[in-house]
């Protein structure tokens, strides 16, 4: 299936065959060693060959040695396999800050760090969140290698984000704690959830609470033009005491504190796994009446203080290594139909997806950022009280 649409807010087979914590002491500025003999520099270059190849740009990232991340948990996607193999592949030591951080708390550290040699090298934002930081002026245009095997409407066209990977909202639910799970937005109404359902986050910030509120809006005849109905339905839920303000982890799913939480499927489905060990029979069900896929995408800090590292990250999540990494974790990657038509696709993990039905549509770029408005005006009033 091909998808051409424009994290937490294509897929493809399954959906195609498919923070920064607000330090205040001051780091020195970057200093950028990053620059070949013949004055090539890696705060400039906009592509592998800009830079001289990629043996150039892996020489010039190790000589940096370190790779600065942020918000990055390693159950989210897989993550924690990719930064391990990105290490044991180049060397180069990655330090994720905040792990449990929002798209917002990322935005925030590269603004509030700007110049410092701890500001965050490398983004990985919710959608909507993507789009606001290149409005900001805040990106570095760069094309990854597969550049061109991401479909015209999943990145940039100057190349300042790119998706990644990506998933439908749906809804995980402890099998133990809950007698009957619900697999609607309308089951989540019922009284027997009082106090149950939870966000991944605060929509305000999150992209995959974003997405949630989103979903909620499509379950009750809103659109991608019109998210207010989501708004409402989370005023409803929290009005009759479903809803539950706490917002929903692996910690507290196995506290029993958010026995159901409404997240991207690739998250609810890696806890299904990480929770057999530990006696937790979590379900996952996408919900038939508020099917809301999307992507999250990557960027690099256009002041990253590692740019070559920051680089070189890129092209590792986008090699065939690293797409089929996501793939592993429940995620669909970006690169999912290209590598399918290429034999490229690991096709046992791919088997693995929570199934779908349709093809998935995503709202544009206008659609995303007038719904960010609608959610930071409505929001707290919506669950407050």
């Amino acid at each position: 299936m091909t998808v051409s649409p424009p994290r937490n807010a294509v897929l493809g087979g399954s959906l195609a065959v498919v923070a920064a914590l607000a330090l205040s002491a001051c780091g020195a500025a970057p200093t950028n060693s990053s620059t070949t003999a013949d004055g090539k520099n890696a705060a400039t270059a906009t592509s592998v060959a800009d830079f001289g190849g990629m043996a150039a740009l892996v020489k010039a990232a190790k000589k940096e040695g370190t790779l600065h991340a942020i918000a990055l948990p390693r159950d989210w996607a897989n993550y924690g396999a990719l930064i391990d193999g990105f290490t044991k592949k180049y060397g180069i030591k990655i330090t994720d800050e905040n792990p449990d951080g929002s798209s917002q708390d990322e935005i925030n550290a590269v603004t509030s760090r700007k110049g410092q040699d701890r500001a965050p090298d490398v983004l990985d934002l919710g959608s909507s969140f993507a789009l606001s930081a290149a409005q900001q002026g805040l990106l570095a245009p760069y094309k990854v290698a597969s550049f061109d095997q991401i479909p015209a409407g999943q990145k940039d066209p100057k190349g300042q984000w790119f998706n990644d990977y990506g998933g439908y909202i749906s809804i995980g639910c402890d099998a133990k704690r809950v007698k009957t799970c619900p697999t609607t937005f309308a089951d989540l109404l019922k009284p027997q959830y009082k106090g149950q359902v939870a966000l991944n986050g605060n929509p305000t910030k999150s992209g995959s609470a974003f997405g949630g509120v989103y979903a909620a809006a499509l379950a009750n005849k809103g659109s991608f033009d019109d998210i207010q109905p989501g708004l409402d339905f989370f005023a409803k839920l929290k009005k009759n005491g479903n809803y539950t303000p706490v917002e929903s982890t692996p910690a507290t799913v196995e506290k029993g504190e958010t026995p159901i939480s409404i997240d991207w499927d690739y998250l609810n489905a890696g806890y299904a796994d990480e929770f057999k060990s530990k006696g937790v029979d979590w379900k996952v069900s996408i919900p038939s009446d508020g099917q809301y896929a999307q992507y999250y995408s990557q960027a690099i800090n256009k002041d990253a203080p590692h740019p070559a590292a920051a680089r070189l990250w890129q092209e590792y999540l986008y090699s065939t290594e690293g797409q089929n990494l996501w793939l592993k974790g429940y995620a669909r990657p970006a690169l999912m139909t290209s590598m399918e038509s290429a034999g490229t696709l690991d096709k046992t993990a791919a088997a693995k997806l929570p199934q779908v039905t349709g093809a998935p549509s995503f709202p544009t770029e206008a659609q995303q950022s007038k719904a960010k408005t609608v959610i930071a005006q409505g929001w707290a009033k919506a669950v407050s009280g």
